[in-house]
């Protein structure tokens, strides 16, 4: 929810189903892949609008997410057992790669309402990625920046621009068996001011995250995951936020 909206004191209840499909090939003698994700969501709101009590029930598609990922460094691109063999040898690597994730404006949008599942424009967000791997630890570094097309249609026919949101986020990782880890992570957002029909609005972004995640194999197909999220915003306007996820995974 954009920060201009007016809402306070929002509570969400959200439901989301989603098919993300993963293809790996070798591309310049590096390890790639594209990623596609298209999600449902069912979501309730209440909290004010204006200082007015409100609730409101959406459903519908969320936004199309298209990544395409490159290992510069590490990580060689091995088929089957090779790349098994290699796994189980390589006890400390360290994997380099760049990013580009796409969000596409496909999701339900209504520019008569305050809320929608879709955005109604494009973001691209460029990343660069590290992976320390030792043992069963791996340490992860991820710094992006996310790059917004204008919205034409923002609430009642307005016209919604928005400066770059730069992002940094590490996750400390420990395996116990593969399907079986759980994880630390910490994040930092800066940016984001937005302007409507031209007009520049006092909501400069500045957020704090930090999580708690832990996984688990239920079959050889099936996996969890549960999820605490924090956010806390250092500015006057923004989102502090406390979530709990959990998620299942079917793989075939």
């Amino acid at each position: 929810m954009d920060p201009v909206l007016r809402l306070e004191d929002v509570e969400m209840e959200m439901h989301t189903w989603a098919i993300k499909y993963i293809r790996t090939f070798e591309l310049l003698q590096k390890s790639a892949r594209v990623d596609f994700i298209q999600g449902y969501q069912e979501g309730r709101y209440t909290g004010l609008v204006d200082g007015v009590p409100s609730s409101i029930r959406r459903s519908g598609l969320s936004d199309s997410v298209l990544r395409f990922a490159i290992n510069w460094y590490g990580a060689p691109p091995l088929k089957g057992k090779e790349f098994a063999s290699y796994r189980a040898k390589a006890d400390v690597e360290t994997i380099f790669g760049t990013a580009l994730v796409v969000t596409l404006p496909t999701g339900d949008y209504m520019d008569d309402k305050l809320i929608n599942l879709g955005a109604n424009r494009f973001t691209f967000r460029p990343q660069l990625g590290l992976v320390h791997n030792r043992g069963k630890w791996s340490m992860e570094l991820t710094g992006a920046v996310w790059l917004y097309t204008d919205n034409n249609d923002f609430f009642n026919g307005n016209k919604l621009e928005q400066d770059p949101y730069y992002t940094i986020q590490s996750h400390l990782i420990y395996t116990f068996r593969p399907g079986l880890w759980t994880s630390a992570s910490a994040g930092y957002g800066y940016g984001g001011k937005s302007k409507v029909n031209g007009v520049e609005n006092n909501d400069l972004r500045e957020n704090l995250a930090w999580a708690l995640s832990f996984g688990f194999p239920i079959t050889r197909q099936l996996g969890a995951k549960v999820i605490y999220l924090s956010t806390r915003s250092q500015e006057s306007i923004g989102q502090d936020t406390n979530s709990i996820g959990a998620a299942f995974s079917i793989f075939w």
